[in-house]
């Protein structure tokens, strides 16, 4: 029979007594069948039913109270998690763990399994990547280009539009990508979009046949493809990006790559892929479809320029303000060959899905005047602090979890010991965690054998909150193989 006594100096919150339960003793019986973690939760369970916790109790820190049971820390936070998701317990930042203010917790129905796993489950840090920290939207800079940018604007600005987008952000974008991104760009070629997702569906319209992937990205955007009836054909990616060679002998009419920053695996295409891409585009008369959704946001090296500056007339530059500012702006750009411009304008169809006018006249200003130079130098700083912070914190922790993909972006990936993913998910979910798996972003048509790791957003979460996510992230870890600590 398993028993501890545990000194806690618990505060209870509210209007009960401020000295109530401090320096009390908590009696728990892990007696019984069982893992140690349901064991657990039915004694915190019958201490809460009987009275012995009252409303607003405060609980001892996860890991005092494994210290003090002699187990895994790991297998009392999923103990709190689970409650939290039951009811018996809540938990939010800054105030701990404690007894749910409700007189009777709901139980799952033991008729029910999978009922946990079915309902949404409450996300206290999210680590979902692809995202910019939306409290760090340039507001007041924002604001001052919007009413400069208004007061500017001609009378025609809010009238009908040129389905190509207004000529003062195109313009502003041409010098911009020019300088910053090494792409050949004429304000004539540029067409706005509202985002990359429809800039792929208008360009998948025009095209006649398959389309080469990477055999690790989103499947949003290979349905995106499948949808417009092209077939998608996976590509491997290795540590130097797409194997490009593969392309020879496909049918394929175009190729998806994202060049500056695999997506999600991390790491630009190699120098002699980057040509081999174009000489293929070149010889079959296809076109590469190039996303730089992160390029601005590099760390370790300097900037990867674009593919689309070794043959404008072969490469599609696709580029959003999703990541450097935020995707609820539903600003993006493709920069095309000549011979595409006309027929993508004709694809956009209707203007009501038009990027706003507001919006693209003020991102023209933004652009301009240096506020986004200054923008992505700030972000820059906060985002390389946040992956130091990541990698230093699982090196100390987790020095068995290897991390790739660093070296640039808003998110990381953590390769973690075969068979462990579906594992680590779960225990993330219970720790209140949102993050994906690697595997969600497999290619199903792909030869690759398929990998375990979490792809880590570390650009969502705003920075009061960064800390404890990481935190909560190594408890959701699989520990190192050799280890034989008791749960």
């Amino acid at each position: 029979m398993e028993k501890s006594w545990v000194n806690s100096a618990w505060q209870p919150d509210g209007d009960e007594p401020a000295d109530q339960g401090a320096g009390s003793d908590l009696h728990l019986d892990l007696a019984g069948g069982g893992g140690v973690r349901a064991r657990l939760m039915g004694a915190l369970r019958e201490a809460i039913r009987s009275g012995r916790l009252v409303p607003g109790t405060r609980l001892p820190p996860y890991r005092t109270l494994a210290l003090d049971l002699g187990i895994a820390r790991n297998t009392v936070a999923e103990a709190y998690a689970e409650l939290v998701e039951e009811g018996w317990l809540t938990a939010r930042q800054g105030s701990g763990t404690r007894v749910a203010r409700r007189a009777t917790p709901m139980e799952p129905d033991p008729a029910a399994p999978g009922l946990a796993r079915r309902t949404r489950r409450r996300v206290l840090y999210d680590l979902m990547p692809s995202s910019p920290d939306a409290a760090a939207f340039p507001r007041s800079a924002w604001a001052t280009s919007a009413r400069r940018a208004l007061a500017a604007a001609p009378s025609d600005a809010f009238g009908v539009g040129d389905p190509r987008g207004r000529v003062e952000l195109r313009r502003a974008l041409a010098e911009y990508l020019a300088r910053a991104r090494g792409v050949r760009a004429e304000a004539d070629r540029i067409v706005i979009c509202a985002g990359f997702a429809h800039a792929l569906r208008l360009l998948c319209r025009l095209l006649d046949g398959p389309v080469a992937v990477e055999s690790y990205g989103l499947d949003f955007h290979r349905s995106i493809v499948t949808d417009a009836g092209s077939a998608t054909i996976p590509l491997t990616v290795d540590a130097h990006g797409a194997r490009v060679e593969e392309l020879h002998g496909t049918r394929a009419r175009a190729v998806l790559l994202t060049p500056a920053h695999q997506y999600p695996t991390g790491g630009p295409l190699h120098p002699e892929r980057r040509g081999a891409v174009v000489d293929w585009a070149r010889a079959s008369g296809a076109l590469v479809l190039e996303d730089d959704y992160d390029g601005e946001f590099r760390y370790d090296r300097d900037p990867v320029g674009a593919v689309q500056g070794l043959d404008p007339d072969r490469v599609v530059y696709l580029g959003s303000a999703s990541k450097s500012l935020s995707p609820a702006l539903r600003l993006g750009w493709m920069v095309l060959p000549g011979s595409l411009v006309d027929r993508v304008v004709e694809a956009k169809g209707p203007r009501e899905v038009w990027s706003g006018v507001v919006d693209q006249l003020t991102l023209a200003d933004f652009l301009s005047c240096g506020a986004y130079d200054r923008h992505l130098r700030r972000m820059r700083k906060i985002y390389r602090r946040r992956r130091d912070q990541l990698t230093a914190t699982l090196a100390r922790r987790a020095p068995h979890i290897r991390v790739n993909g660093i070296a640039a972006g808003l998110h990381a990936v953590l390769q973690l010991p075969a068979g462990t993913e579906a594992a680590a998910l779960r225990a993330a979910t219970r720790l209140g965690l949102a993050l994906d798996g690697l595997s969600a972003y497999r290619h199903p048509g792909s030869a690759m054998a398929p990998r375990d790791g979490l792809v880590i957003g570390y650009g969502t979460p705003p920075e009061h909150l960064f800390t404890a996510a990481v935190d909560a992230l190594c408890l959701a870890l699989p520990d190192p193989p050799q280890a034989d600590e008791a749960r």
